[in-house]
């Protein structure tokens, strides 16, 4: 009688252990999955307004440097009076001043640093991204490894616990990314 006491309270603590152990797993699957939720948002709120950043200054910069480049070939050209030569040099000088203040109180920002800090990003969010569904993929392969094996496949048949599926990378997420559109869109 004490044996058989004993034997099923070995079995129902071995029971609870494999529920407790199925119920973690579970729940590691869903922690990996909103990790990659969170990360995609990071992509999805970051990125565009990056490239937005990045095009308006480009348009600032070149609008400058074209109104500058075209200021001076006038102040060259052969039949410009001198007083229209001084106020093509005074045009000249505040789009200078304009575009040196600008880069004096803030050095970093140039065309070619925002690329660079686009470029990073852009890695370092796909990066995230990769890592974050390595991560679920290996949560859900423990998870499933729990299902179907015994004695778990028991307890969770009968707990209604089923497979979950790793993530696939889809035809379009294998396809390159096309700067191009981002920065025409």
């Amino acid at each position: 009688m004490i044996f058989v006491a004993v034997i099923a309270i070995a079995v129902l603590i071995f029971g609870i252990g494999i529920y407790n152990s199925l119920i973690s797993k579970k729940n590691q699957v869903a922690n990996a999955f909103s990790a990659i939720d969170v990360m995609l948002k990071k992509r999805f709120d970051l990125l565009p307004n990056l490239v937005e950043t990045v095009k308006e200054y480009m348009q600032y910069e070149g609008d400058t440097l074209t109104k500058i480049t075209e200021l001076r070939g006038k102040a060259l050209g052969a039949n410009v009076s001198e007083s229209a030569k001084l106020a093509l040099d005074s045009q000249i000088g505040t789009a200078v001043k304009g575009l040196m203040v600008s880069v004096e109180n803030y050095p970093d920002l140039k065309a070619n640093q925002n690329f660079l800090n686009l470029q990073s990003t852009w890695t370092e969010s796909e990066e995230q991204i990769a890592a974050a569904r390595r991560n679920y993929n290996a949560s859900v392969t423990t998870y499933n490894n729990s299902v179907m094996m015994f004695p778990g496949n028991m307890f969770a048949g009968m707990l209604g616990y089923q497979t979950i599926t790793v993530l696939e990378t889809e035809a379009e997420e294998r396809e390159n990314i096309n700067a191009k559109e981002l920065f025409n869109s």
